[in-house]
């Protein structure tokens, strides 16, 4: 029997709210579909009750299935009126983040806010500012940081597991074909009709490799980063990066360096690698796996259950639980959005470092499945890797 069976099936019932929680989701296509059904499911454990949808295209009956008749409304604010919200998840395009959070926090509206949770520090800091003078609660929808896995890392390097902490990896090497960047509008841009967008590898798709990295050394706020070298590069005809890495130098002392691409030869799971004096761990995000690797015992690999993000706000709100993902945790990795902003626009690589698939319509940079791999394992930059295309690094200081 595995911990996630076992979290399941050990998971108190005493504390479930009588009364199950109104919400309103905005943004229910797209990567707002995975919302639809995770509300269903909580809906059917009588955790929440969906009372209104905003999109610009009412759900069909078809799309709504068991969730009953909420309200639909292209009106944010008209829809959190109406329907007496008390809680909302955004999952709308990310500039659109700040304005519609603060919305919901004027109505006393407590928040699930999707990654990331803003395009810019300054607009992070307005919408966390303006949530926390509205007294109102915000989660920040990195699932990821659910994982029950991350207590269970931070345990084993605490203890000393793997003897001092030398510094963390992080590696994600996936596929996207070139239709990915025209699933709308903002998609593969830095700014859209003069307004922040900022949808890179690393701070969107790939964004919870770099928070996840963050938060297994204890690098979650914004004072916990004191530098930032950023290597941010395309292969595909957009504005922003598709294969990129970046090197974040800690308070605590240890470097986090996140390597991520787009355009993998194969597509494979995402990873954050602990590297410590005499072993390390590896932690497959996605799939809540653990493998520690040390010194004088043979491989232990352990699975782990999660918390549902959503769920964790309800409880926080009903019964006074912890919450999970506060916006403050996540300043560190906000710190990294911003110096990915204010870096140069992300190189082209040359013609001779791609190709196309044929028959898949997307394109491969051939060897960079083993460089982000190398990067992660070494703490190491593309051009310190000896990639033949990756420039210097550009590197900002926070400090």
């Amino acid at each position: 029997m595995t911990d996630r069976m076992i979290d399941s099936m050990s998971e108190p019932q005493s504390d479930r709210p009588s009364t199950p929680l109104p919400v309103v989701l905005a943004g229910a296509r797209g990567h707002g579909r995975w919302h639809v059904e995770n509300i269903r499911r909580l809906q059917k454990k009588g955790i929440v009750r969906l009372v209104g949808i905003c999109e610009l295209t009412p759900l069909t009956e078809e799309e709504l299935g068991d969730l009953g008749t909420p309200e639909q409304s292209a009106d944010f604010g008209a829809l959190l009126d109406t329907t007496g919200a008390r809680a909302a998840v955004i999952c709308t395009p990310i500039p659109t983040h700040t304005d519609l959070a603060l919305t919901a926090a004027e109505r006393g509206v407590h928040l699930l806010l999707e990654k990331p949770p803003a395009p810019s520090y300054a607009e992070f800091r307005r919408m966390a500012d303006g949530v926390a003078a509205a007294g109102v609660v915000c989660q920040i929808g990195f699932q990821s940081l659910g994982s029950h896995a991350l207590t269970a890392v931070r345990e084993l390097i605490e203890k000393g597991a793997i003897g001092t902490l030398v510094g963390i990896g992080g590696a994600g090497a996936w596929v996207r074909d070139e239709d990915y960047f025209r699933r709308a509008p903002w998609a593969g841009k830095r700014r859209l009709n003069g307004v922040e967008v900022i949808d890179g590898a690393l701070t969107n798709p790939l964004a919870h490799a770099v928070a996840t990295a963050l938060a297994l050394g204890g690098s979650t706020r914004a004072e916990d980063v004191a530098g930032i070298e950023t290597e941010l590069l395309r292969a595909n005809a957009i504005e922003s990066d598709d294969t990129s890495c970046v090197r974040i130098t800690t308070a605590q002392g240890h470097p986090v360096t996140v390597a991520a691409t787009l355009c993998a030869e194969q597509a494979d799971e995402p990873y954050v690698l602990v590297h410590g004096s005499s072993g390390r761990i590896t932690f497959w995000y996605k799939q809540d796996r653990v493998l520690l690797q040390r010194a004088g015992h043979g491989p232990e690999e352990s699975e782990h259950g999660r918390t549902d993000l959503l769920e964790n706000l309800v409880e926080h709100l009903t019964t006074g639980e912890d919450l999970l993902v506060p916006p403050d945790e996540t300043g560190a990795f906000m710190k990294v959005v911003e110096a990915i902003r204010t870096a140069p626009d992300p190189a082209p690589l040359p013609d001779t470092a791609w190709h196309r698939i044929p028959g898949e319509n997307r394109r491969v940079v051939p060897g960079i499945d083993g460089l982000v791999a190398a990067a992660a394992d070494t703490l190491s930059l593309y051009s310190e890797l000896g990639a033949p295309w990756a420039p210097p690094s550009n590197e900002v200081s926070t400090r």
